[in-house]
């Protein structure tokens, strides 16, 4: 079991965040935004920053690799249209995307927005963690809370039409 901190503040153990996750065994604060046959999307848990999404492959794979070909296509299709909602209902105009194989989770994407409070930490990959940290850290606050739900909002109503 591993022990994760969610942006709330509260600690979960769980096997694989991913699986808690994608069956619904946790449910990530606004719900789903997104889901497809082989992807699921949520703000990410542990960082309050509006329209950051994670996107979850439901099988519990580590690489792009082990994708079936219906899988990727899938994803680049979900992919593709969260990152156009991102852009049309929050105005985000960059996003940085992050995925790496030696997770602890199973394979997923993140889609962190840029926002330009976020360029005070840099304007390269390595200015992420750092930025992170900075909302899990500072923005736990009822106003920025709201925002992100709001934005969750938005996404979803945008992302079911």
């Amino acid at each position: 079991m591993k022990k994760i901190t969610l942006s709330n503040g509260k600690i979960i153990e769980v096997e694989c965040l991913s699986c808690a996750l994608t069956t619904g065994l946790i449910e990530p604060d606004g719900g789903v935004v997104y889901e497809t046959k082989y992807f699921h999307a949520h703000q990410d848990v542990a960082y309050p920053i509006k329209g950051l999404i994670i996107l979850a492959s439901k099988r519990h794979i580590k690489s792009f690799d082990e994708l079936t070909e219906e899988e990727k296509l899938d994803y680049i299709q979900a992919l593709t249209r969260i990152r156009q909602a991102q852009r049309e209902v929050l105005n985000i105009e960059y996003v940085y995307y992050f995925y790496n194989e030696d997770t602890t989770h199973h394979f997923h994407t993140w889609m962190v927005p840029r926002y330009e409070w976020m360029y005070e930490f840099g304007r390269s990959v390595e200015s992420v963690r750092p930025t992170l940290l900075h909302a899990r850290n500072h923005m736990n606050d009822s106003k920025n809370k709201e925002e992100v739900m709001i934005a969750i909002g938005l996404l979803k109503k945008e992302l079911n039409k």
